[in-house]
């Protein structure tokens, strides 16, 4: 059973679990996933309005008619649809900042702008060596993508030299394999915690919120975070 976040006559989110896809794929047709997951679970059809990655946890929207999925769809295109992610880097990151740094969705395709705001929230050094660092520093990051290119924010990160912790493919193998081995975490470190936006049909405003999972919450608390909480939008 997907947990239910949010729910109306229109529309109805999930909190996805990490190493799930969002509809069925050619890489993996054999693979469950969130879109027939959910159709189940709901008895009734289900219209998907935007992505998550399948290493990616957290809040995830869906239509329950066509219309719905246009108008909803309409809202992201115009980027009037608040999203909010934390992740924890590697290495200790500025402050705040803003990576704006085209990015090809493909091989096949042209670079498109993207922008990406980010704010360091915590921050920790554990007396281990990592490589070719004496020590293992990690940060604790907000981040809010003002454009939705695949694998945005993970290759944003990545750019600045703070890649996501337990990102294979633009992460780094030895603080990889670090947390693997020290904390049994097996996971990409990065979550959609909110999404927001103005219903389309009644105008009010709308906030989801994906709470943290007991295996984010148990590193939190190892690492010395745990009273953190993710604020709505906090970006």
């Amino acid at each position: 059973m997907l947990e239910i976040l949010y729910g109306d006559d229109h529309y109805v989110a999930v909190n996805k679990p990490a190493g799930l896809f969002v509809h069925p794929t050619k890489l993996s047709p054999r693979e469950t996933s969130c879109l027939p997951k959910l159709r189940k679970q709901l008895g009734q059809d289900l219209f998907t309005i935007h992505r998550l990655d399948r290493a990616t946890s957290g809040v995830l929207l869906f239509a329950l008619s066509s219309e719905a999925a246009r108008e909803m769809c309409r809202l992201f295109e115009e980027r009037l649809v608040e999203k909010s992610y934390l992740a924890v880097c590697r290495g200790f990151t500025p402050e705040s900042g803003q990576v704006d740094r085209a990015l090809r969705e493909n091989r096949n395709k042209q670079r498109v702008d993207a922008v990406t705001q980010y704010v360091r929230q915590a921050v920790v050094e554990l007396p281990e060596p990592i490589g070719q660092h004496p020590t293992a520093r990690l940060s604790l990051v907000s981040a809010r993508p003002l454009t939705g290119r695949t694998h945005q924010i993970r290759k944003h990160l990545a750019h600045i030299s703070h890649p996501i912790v337990g990102d294979t493919n633009y992460g780094d193998g030895a603080h990889n394999r670090f947390l693997r081995s020290h904390f049994n975490l097996h996971r990409l470190m990065l979550m959609a915690t909110h999404l927001g936006f103005s219903h389309p049909y009644s105008n009010e405003p709308v906030t989801i919120c994906s709470p943290l999972t007991d295996e984010v919450e148990s590193l939190f608390h190892t690492l010395g975070w745990a009273a953190f909480r993710p604020n709505v939008l906090s970006v």
